[in-house]
């Protein structure tokens, strides 16, 4: 019995995978800046009721808070 297959291994060339790989980092960069922003504009209050301080505001833009 013979068996066929549809599905192949596609590699993509090196330069598409660099230009995947710079947009991920973008995208990634550019939504901490808008969460740090975000963050920023919020009173101590407003921050206090999230649950969080000034000085956590990068731990969460970069998703390293606790």
């Amino acid at each position: 019995m013979a068996v066929i297959s549809n599905s192949r291994t596609f590699n993509l060339p090196r330069s598409l995978r660099f230009a995947g790989t710079l947009f991920s980092a973008i995208v990634a960069w550019n939504d901490a800046r808008v969460t740090r922003k975000a963050l920023s504009g919020l009173t101590a209050r407003e921050l206090d009721d999230l649950g969080l301080t000034r000085a956590d505001i990068d731990a969460v833009a970069r998703g390293t808070y606790r």
